[in-house]
């Protein structure tokens, strides 16, 4: 009964765990959403601005090419001044500027803040926190899409302060972080400041008995010592890390080169052939982001019960079968009246499919399935393919449409499929592991002895039981 109600103690989400988790996911998933959808509503206006600064410089308008460049391919984040006092000082360089390093916090938040607080959650929550930052990138998106109806800021007036607000988060985020614990992972192992990592661990879990978690940590170090700190390069050439490895780039690649931000993408056309007026569409978009955070919302609690497996495996299906009826309903909304509004229901099916797993469970398996030496490496990796992926439809995408048609979703269905199949063959359930644990799964799947086959007396290791 005393061990039992231990365990409570350690696994409970305490009032510091929470606050960490929610100022590193709003200052940081919050922005990359905001940023992210902020810049669709004023397009038009922010070319006008560029079009119309530029003439008054040059006497002449800028040509198509570079303004679409410009426009389409500068996405990132922003210096939240700069963008805010660009119309004052008469310079979209500004603008870009601003957005370019957007675009690299970014990068690094995406990377950090889900290995952050997988790192600082106790094992029967990590999961749940570990989603956290997605659906913070939902709602980020979806305030953005609130601010960006025409009749609030994204006007002549208004969409400078629209780009600025992306400032509020980062500042909150720079005022409070440092009030908080770091990762007593990182502590005990890059640091070896074993009272720092206890005192942190105390401070997040609410008492002052963490010994059992400190020697699990330590455990930890010890299986990281023989290969000391892994590099990107090392990374690739680990038999031991092999199928890890694979698994991240097959599920970060796979949540990009899905569809979704095609599917975004389609999804006024989809709305305007289904008869909704064009200046209705932008609340029908809001409508859709809002189904976004309200699934992303339910998969934060749903991840514990159900498993990271499952929900990759359901979400993935559902985006497969979404993509498919999606194409024969674009393929037919020409001939059968009905027909839109079908293809209506299937944008909001991928969207609530990719929700439930594609979205957030990829960064919280990176957490889970590496240990502390070869993490950073890993984030580096699946960032890199999450951004590489994303580029990738971004550019072809505009091809494929032109070439396929209604029939563009048929790519995107098999690789819905493909990824489905290597998650059902390949991929473990997390559920409740330890680190340790999960890395004695991969250990047998790559087939090598122990952890890491350069050092022969972690044979010797005992193995650390769950507790249930």
């Amino acid at each position: 009964m005393e061990q039992q109600d231990q365990s409570m103690k350690e696994g409970r989400l305490t009032l510091v765990l929470a606050l960490a988790t929610l100022i590193a996911a709003f200052g940081s998933s919050f922005q990359y959403g905001y940023n992210v959808a902020a810049v669709n509503s004023p397009a038009l206006l922010m070319q006008q601005f560029y079009n119309e600064t530029y003439y008054g410089r040059t006497g002449e308008f800028m040509e198509d090419f570079p303004l679409t460049l410009l426009f389409n391919n500068i996405f990132s984040i922003v210096p939240a001044i700069l963008m805010g006092c660009s119309r004052v000082a008469t310079s979209f360089e500004l603008i870009i500027i601003s957005r370019l390093l957007v675009g690299i916090c970014a990068g690094v938040s995406s990377n950090v803040v889900p290995m952050y607080l997988g790192e600082l959650a106790p094992k029967n929550l990590r999961g749940a926190l570990g989603v956290v930052p997605q659906l913070f990138i939902t709602v980020g998106i979806l305030v953005a899409q609130i601010f960006g109806l025409r009749n609030l800021l994204a006007n002549v007036d208004g969409w400078p302060i629209l780009l600025g607000l992306t400032g509020v988060p980062a500042a909150l985020q720079l005022l409070l972080l440092p009030f908080f614990p770091e990762s007593p992972r990182y502590l005990l192992i890059q640091k070896k400041d074993e009272a720092a990592a206890k005192k942190a661990l105390q401070t997040l879990r609410g008492w002052d008995s963490v010994d059992r978690e400190v020697a699990e940590i330590r455990q930890e170090d010890e299986a990281e010592k023989a290969a000391g700190f892994i590099s990107v390069l090392k990374l690739f050439r680990m038999r031991s890390l092999r199928w890890q490895l694979l698994s991240i780039i097959v599920l970060m690649g796979g949540q990009q080169l899905s569809g979704v931000n095609a599917n975004y993408y389609y999804a006024d056309q989809i709305y305007l052939s289904a008869g909704v007026p064009e200046e209705h569409v932008q609340y029908v978009t809001a409508g859709t982001g809002a189904v976004n955070v309200v699934m992303t919302f339910c998969a934060v609690f749903v991840v514990e019960l159900l498993g990271r497996r499952l929900l990759l495996l359901l979400g993935f299906s559902i985006c497969l079968i979404a993509c498919c009826v999606l194409t024969a309903a674009l393929a037919l909304q020409d001939t059968v009246s009905w027909m839109p509004y079908i293809s209506i229901v299937c944008v909001i099916s991928y969207v609530i499919g990719h929700a439930l797993g594609p979205s957030p469970i990829p960064a919280l398996l990176i957490t889970e399935i590496f240990l502390q030496s070869s993490r950073p490496s890993a984030f580096m990796v699946g960032g890199s393919v999450h951004w590489l992926s994303n580029f990738t439809v971004g550019l072809i995408f505009p091809f494929i449409q032109e070439g396929l048609g209604p029939y563009s979703f048929i790519v995107f269905a098999v690789i819905c499929l493909l990824t489905t199949i290597y998650i059902f063959l390949i991929v473990p359930e997390t559920k409740a592991k330890t680190f340790i644990e999960i890395n004695q799964i991969f250990t047998k799947m790559n087939k090598v002895s122990e952890v890491y086959p350069e050092k022969e007396e972690l044979k010797e290791l005992p193995p650390v039981t769950s507790e249930q």
